[in-house]
């Protein structure tokens, strides 16, 4: 599948911004599943420099800073990607308590993980969650199949809705409440794994919508979407969609890789200002054939 992606963010502010500076996060990723063909970043006003590196977790982040008055900042990227048709791997039948005792004595594997086993800025675990981990998670089962059911659970059980949380909401609130969006769902399966020594990532993405039938899709209604991957001894990083029950195929376009949104924000900085500021994100992804 190709597709054209486009991302526009509108920042308004109720009084000027004098100095301003942001990394973004938005670049699809070229990898063996996708190849981003094309890649264009449109800041307004015009930042005189636009820097991009590679991130540690392999991302490409842009940044720029405004030193210039303004009371409006349009950030519009778009893009270009094919997304590959998967490689199906062999299961690998390993149980869960296998694959926890090998990511403790393997100790090259442990090096590589470790960093996907320990909390991170928006994901930490009790008790509580990790006895919900445990209703899927079971020592003797496939850890594939047991990923399967664990996310599952959470499409089952929790209710999407959109305004319901913010980035800031507690994992513990999440799962009390029972309802969230793609960004919570992500946050508490990783932390499930986790808390049973199994490594997970957060990824930041785009997923292909689409409207009702007989409707026409809307411009703008799309938007960001977040999952997560898991490693599995022998298969490597593998990938799964809690917020929707499925396991990614050529729908999902990867952004970036990382211990939690914290690391692949798609927009952040620090503004000089007084007052407030509202934001508008509008995002499309237009299937090309």
């Amino acid at each position: 599948m190709k597709y054209k992606l486009k991302h526009k963010t509108l920042y308004t502010y109720v009084n000027e911004v004098h100095n301003y500076q942001s990394i973004l996060c938005l670049q699809p990723q070229n990898s063996a599943k996708q190849i981003c063909t094309n890649f264009k970043l449109e800041i307004e006003p015009k930042p005189s420099k636009i820097y991009s590196r590679t991130d540690y977790f392999g991302n490409i982040q842009h940044y720029f800073s405004l030193h210039e008055s303004h009371k409006s900042l349009k950030v519009m990227v778009s893009s270009e990607v094919e997304v590959l048709n998967n490689v199906v791997q062999p299961l690998n039948p390993i149980t869960c308590e296998e694959a926890r005792i090998k990511f403790i004595k393997d100790h090259a594997l442990k090096t590589e993980v470790l960093q996907y086993q320990l909390p991170s800025q928006y994901i930490t675990w009790d008790e509580e969650i990790q006895a919900f981990a445990k209703t899927c998670l079971l020592p003797d089962v496939s850890l594939f199949e047991a990923i399967l059911d664990l996310i599952k659970k959470i499409y089952t059980e929790f209710q999407f809705k959109s305004g319901s949380t913010n980035v800031n909401t507690p994992l513990k609130t999440v799962l009390k409440e029972r309802k969230g969006v793609c960004q919570d769902f992500s946050h508490l399966a990783i932390a499930s794994l986790r808390s049973v020594g199994i490594p997970a990532r957060y990824v930041s993405g785009y997923i292909e919508t689409l409207p009702p039938k007989g409707k026409p899709k809307l411009e703008g209604s799309d938007a960001s979407h977040a999952w997560i991957s898991v490693y599995i001894p022998e298969m490597g990083w593998c990938e799964f969609d809690p917020t929707n029950n499925m396991i990614p195929q050529q729908r999902h376009i990867v952004t970036a890789y990382g211990r939690d949104f914290a690391d692949v924000s798609p927009l952040k900085g620090i503004i000089f200002s007084s007052g407030d500021h509202k934001v508008k994100v509008e995002v499309d992804v237009i299937p090309l054939q």
